[in-house]
């Protein structure tokens, strides 16, 4: 079989780049290439179409092993196994505990308790872990700040009273200060205090994790995959740095600190992310200990609630299954998938099925526990992971020269950074150049919200009083919903009317594009397969009580059609022109007003629209 084999390649020459090239420029039949197949990423380098063997060949790490530092590949060699893991709010104890003790039947072994403050107690605990054998589920906790160490100092008693075996218990505390200061907009530095404490406090269970990077809420804000990983390990070195010089061993601080990270919609750069970030966390951790053991990256991954949508909410579904694609295939620890009905109400129990499944479809039908670091060898994941890894370093070196992630958290920067990210992808969706399918993109034509409302944010993101601000998770389909919604709450929701006539091709096709355009706001959309005169078009909209009638042809042709089709309707509708003809400016001085194409700021225009038609 080896001889066969090496008979087969020996048989084809490989192409060379060039050849490559002179393929790709002949399909193009003289496109730019630059403009059509070069990626040029958010994060501020481009990414070639196709990549060669040589081009990786140079690369230091593109011979590493699984389980081996600076673990680009993975921390495990064995296998890719992660946790499935559900997080509970427990108002109730014997609630959370009855659902919990149902989720592990389900496929769960990782179980989140949020915990509110107010119930963090020992009478709590124990009705709360009633049943739940501690050395066979994951147990993570989390609570308000100022409660965290009398937590830790619980759990420690409750597992020794059980007699738990401190190296078989696994879950983590999330002692996360930082997080307040940029969700909040609170000082919390004085709680930094209590980390030594709490670290000490869980020293004896060495698998339970004291310290979070809750970096997942910079991926619900909108942060581009290098913020989220440039800042999580500036993050994450800010605790080094805590611990180590409150007197806790550098190897045990490593040890305690686990990252929640999020996960976003770009598919292979999320891969990317999550391999480029055990390298650079590696790196980071060598500078403290020679300990290759603790330079492991130990990583919870959420997928973003920021592409949720309130519409064509089952399309959630397919964002969350290949964000949680993209975190298998990175190699984390656990995985906690967002319920596809989270933006409008509390997750129902059908939803947190869907939820669970969807990973549990990943391991037990498509075996993405089984191989570890599948992506990599890849070419072009390769030389992503690379392009992703230098951008996110030199961030973070930014941040440590403007004295450490706490002094950028307190001065406002990592929040001013992030929220201007935020508000450049809202207006790059109102502009259609970032897609959200269903929202301002192919949206379903017969929907309406039925009572369906976006759920007030409960991060509390209003910056207090300590003047520090705070970052917006701000979904990025809330100004479509918010427009749509308005549209859906009129007396009357407008009739758009699309008047096709002349060549068949381009009215269809500018016809199709009109009705989508239109349908974002929450239009009824009248389509039409063509009139023979513009009257007889203008007629049958006015019998369909249209609002707005929208006509559709070919550029050439708008010359002809246009401004007669005004003329006859005179100002009984709006009347709009689906594209930008080169007679525009001859159509404008005829009164014609309303213009639509891919060039127009969408959200803007149909917020121009509703305004004329008194909505």
């Amino acid at each position: 079989m080896a001889e066969r084999k090496e008979k087969l390649f020996s048989d084809f020459t490989a192409p060379t780049r060039q050849e490559w090239m002179d393929k790709i420029l002949a399909d193009l039949k003289g496109a730019d290439y630059q403009k059509k197949m070069v990626w040029r990423t958010n994060e501020g380098f481009s990414m070639e179409p196709f990549y060669r063997r040589e081009d990786v060949a140079e690369l230091p790490l593109v011979n590493a092993l699984p389980g081996e530092f600076p673990y680009l590949r993975g921390n495990k060699a064995a296998s890719n196994e992660w946790r499935v893991r559900q997080d509970i709010v427990c108002h109730d104890a014997k609630e959370a505990n009855a659902k919990a003790l149902d989720l592990l039947g389900r496929g769960v072994d990782s179980l989140g308790f949020v915990i509110p403050r107010e119930q963090v107690s020992a009478d709590f605990l124990d009705a709360l872990l009633e049943g739940i054998y501690v050395e066979c589920v994951e147990l993570n906790f989390q609570t308000c700040q100022r409660k965290t160490l009398e937590l830790a100092k619980l759990l420690v008693a409750y597992l020794e009273k059980k007699g738990a075996n401190p190296e078989k218990v696994e879950g983590s505390i999330a002692f996360d200060p930082l997080e307040k200061m940029l969700t909040r907009g609170k000082d919390t530095s004085p709680l930094l205090s209590e980390a030594k404490t709490i670290v000490e406090t869980l020293a004896g269970f060495p698998n339970v994790k004291a310290i979070a990077v809750n970096a997942y809420k910079l991926t619900n804000a909108g942060a581009y995959s290098y913020q989220d990983l440039g800042y999580a390990l500036a993050w994450g070195n800010e605790y080094m740095h805590l611990l180590t010089e409150a007197g806790i061993a550098p190897e045990a601080a490593a040890k305690s600190i686990k990252f929640n990270l999020g996960i976003g919609g770009v598919y292979f750069m999320e891969i990317a992310k999550l391999r480029a970030a055990r390298l650079l966390w590696a790196d980071i951790v060598k500078e403290y200990t020679p300990s290759k053991e603790s330079a492991k990256m130990h990583v919870s991954a959420r997928t973003t609630t920021f592409n949720q949508t309130l519409f064509d909410s089952y399309v959630n579904l397919l964002r969350s299954q290949t964000e949680t694609m993209s975190a298998a295939l990175g190699g984390v620890e656990s995985i906690v998938v967002t319920p596809f009905d989270t933006p409008y109400e509390t997750p129902t129990d059908f939803a947190e099925r869907i939820a669970r499944n969807q990973q549990l479809l990943l391991k037990d039908e498509c075996h993405f526990d089984r191989i570890v670091d599948a992506a990599g060898g890849s070419y072009f994941i390769e030389k992503l992971t690379e392009a992703l890894a230098q951008q996110a370093w030199k961030l973070f070196l930014t941040v440590e020269e403007e004295g450490g992630f706490l002094a950028s958290a307190k001065a406002g920067k990592v929040q001013t950074a992030i929220n201007d990210t935020n508000t450049a992808r809202h207006a790059n969706a109102g502009r259609s150049r970032e897609f959200l399918l269903g929202t301002n993109q192919f949206p379903n034509f017969t929907e309406r919200s039925e009572g369906k409302t976006p759920l007030a944010c409960c991060c509390k993101c209003e910056s207090e009083t300590s003047g520090i601000p705070s970052i917006k998770e701000t979904r990025l389909a809330s100004d479509f919903e918010a427009l749509r919604l308005h549209t859906e709450k009129a007396e009357k929701v407008p009739v758009a009317f699309m008047l096709t006539i002349g060549n068949l091709a381009m009215r269809q096709a500018r016809a199709q594009f009109s009705c989508n355009f239109l349908r974002t706001a929450g239009y009824t959309v009248v389509d039409n397969l063509g009139f023979d005169t513009v009257e007889e078009g203008v007629d049958k909209a006015l019998e369909a009580k249209a609002d707005i009638v929208v006509i559709c042809s070919s550029d050439d042709e708008y010359a002809t059609y246009a401004i007669p089709a005004f003329k006859y309707l005179n100002g009984r509708a709006m009347f709009v022109v689906a594209g930008n003809p080169a007679c525009s400016e001859e159509l404008r001085a005829a009164g014609i007003e309303n213009f639509i194409h891919v060039r127009v700021d969408q959200l803007k225009t149909l917020r121009e629209f509703n305004n004329r038609l008194g909505i």
